[in-house]
């Protein structure tokens, strides 16, 4: 995993319960999709999965799978923009699915639209290993002191 520039105060509070460095991109579900964030900032996320194990019965990738990545990289921006002593919530995300994946990995790139005090949202592009866009996602989170 990319060594991501989070406070050490947010991996401090995100400790408390039970997430990890390791764990960071999106807690034990991540885990599970095989979630990797390779570039984190407020402005921007960007993090891949596997299509191989989030499939369906038919072999493509999962809509709710891809929806877990675009709340994870849209959630992780969100609580960047948030700071210290406060966390995200989503409380809204929408996703259309364009176009199936059956192998390889795919990415997601989640940039901010609007980070205010108490709000933040995020467009998530989730694209193939060619580039070709499978999703594409709004993430809106609430902002809450801990």
């Amino acid at each position: 995993m990319t060594e991501l520039k989070v406070p050490q105060d947010v991996l401090d509070h995100f400790a408390k319960f039970g997430v990890t460095a390791e764990t960071f991109s999106g807690g034990h579900l991540g885990e599970k999709l095989g979630i990797t964030i390779v570039e984190a900032s407020p402005e921007r996320v960007v993090g891949t999965m596997p299509v191989e194990g989030n499939q369906q019965p038919y072999g493509l990738l999962h809509g709710g799978a891809s929806a877990a990545l675009a709340e994870t990289l849209g959630s992780v921006g969100a609580m960047l923009h948030a700071g210290p002593g406060r966390y995200a919530v989503g409380v809204d995300l929408n996703a259309t699915h364009h176009r199936s994946a059956t192998s390889g990995l795919v990415t997601g790139v989640a940039t901010a639209v609007f980070r205010g005090r108490t709000a933040a949202t995020y467009e998530i592009a989730v694209t193939d290993d060619q580039g070709k866009r499978i999703t594409s996602c709004r993430l809106t989170c609430a902002l809450r002191d801990v």
